[in-house]
């Protein structure tokens, strides 16, 4: 992977912007010996926003950037001034990102369209003038409230690839060998286990100018979903497939077992990849004659449409292509987006993206980790200071 520029998983710390404080400010003029209270407002923190944008197929930009702070609020001032708020950022993502807490790996939001957009931090609220304070029985209020503290939190974003139909199989199965054929997406194919080392994308030409999005992951092994092999990194990547292609080769001492092998693992990584459209490919059928065919045909599981190929001859490739056009078009073709995340556990993590260690320095003072519903107006008057300016 050290040649590669696919990043599919990112650690970051992002911190929004803490709101300024509210001014104690009295109005002073000639003439005017009291003036009564006039304080202005600070300004909110700047929020940390994801958006996605199509143009992205990597997180390979965030890796480079580690730490993503929103800049402060500024504090009120004289006459009723509110202080500026502060500058949002954004993060821009490719879309099919999901966001991770980084600490206890529970699934926070997902990105799933071109240009749209998550307020993953909310930057904290400015904090009142004293002129809000200002009654008939305190006329002269010498306080005023602080602005909400930032938020900060350490995010996992992993980037699961949108694709009409995933290929499942185990390693020399002839998932990149199929991919090259029927689509212009030129993988690595080779002669040994693990040729392909991340996932790739080919577009896929269908009748009258139709098409459709094939992706190829690693090969999966047994034992896959609990950290064997390369399988498990790159399982997330067939979580958005509407159809899963098995492929298994004919020359398979067991078909059927083969079958539920893959399928068994799907089912320990993320149960809701059980419930998705299956299709069954016999690769490598160039090899077969009519009696070794109707042998496999026998033993092929029920319940699932099944098809021989070879991506060498060109065998049986039309008729997959019509398979998997009338699965990706069937009424369950919400199962692309329709799946639950599971929480991010020590199996499905990246080492040496978790081991990364944030050196962060405040200058200024230390900021509270709190979010919204732990600050209140309680709270605020409780804190604010009783000096005026």
């Amino acid at each position: 992977m050290a040649e590669s520029n696919f990043i599919d998983y990112v650690k970051i710390l992002c911190r929004s912007g803490k709101g300024g404080a509210g001014s104690r400010h009295y109005h002073r003029a000639k003439y005017v010996p009291k003036g009564g209270p006039d304080g202005g407002d600070g300004g909110r923190g700047g929020h940390i926003i994801l958006r996605g944008n199509r143009n992205l197929w990597t997180l390979l930009h965030l890796r480079y950037q580690r730490h993503i702070f929103a800049t402060d609020g500024q504090s009120g001032g004289a006459g009723r001034s509110f202080g500026k708020d502060g500058e949002d950022r954004i993060i821009e993502v490719p879309v099919g990102t999901a966001v991770f807490d980084a600490e206890s790996g529970e699934f926070l939001a997902e990105i799933t369209r071109d240009g749209e957009e998550i307020k993953l931090l909310r930057g904290g609220k400015g904090g009142l003038g004293n002129w809000h304070f200002a009654t008939s029985t305190n006329r002269a209020p010498r306080y005023a409230q602080p602005g909400q503290p930032a938020i900060e939190k350490s995010v996992i974003l992993e980037l699961k690839l949108l694709a009409d139909v995933g290929l499942v199989g185990f390693p020399n199965a002839g998932k990149s060998t199929l991919l090259s054929s029927i689509s212009a997406a030129r993988p690595k194919i080779a002669d040994y286990p693990f040729t392909t080392m991340e996932p790739s994308l080919g577009i896929v030409s269908y009748r009258d100018g139709k098409s459709f999005v094939m992706a190829d992951i690693p090969g999966i092994i047994e034992g896959a979903s609990e950290g064997k092999g390369l399988g498990l990194r790159f399982l997330r990547h067939i979580e958005r497939n509407a159809v899963l292609l098995f492929m298994i080769p004919a020359d398979s001492s067991d078909i059927r077992q083969d079958y539920e092998v893959l399928l068994n693992e799907l089912r320990q990584f993320n149960p809701d990849l059980a419930d998705k459209s299956r299709v069954l490919a016999i690769s490598k059928s160039d090899m077969l004659d009519d009696e070794l065919r109707e042998a496999i045909q026998a033993e092929l599981p029920e319940g699932v449409p099944s098809i021989f190929i070879s991506a060498v001859t060109g065998q049986g490739l039309t008729e997959l292509k019509d398979l998997l056009w009338r699965e990706v078009n069937s009424d369950e073709r919400d199962q692309t987006l329709s799946f639950t995340h599971r929480p991010l556990d020590i199996r499905h993590r990246v080492p040496e993206e978790d081991e990364f260690i944030f050196h962060q320095e405040d200058d200024d003072d230390e900021r509270e980790l709190l979010t919204d519903e732990d600050w209140n107006d309680e709270f605020w008057e409780e804190e604010s200071s009783v000096n005026p300016d």
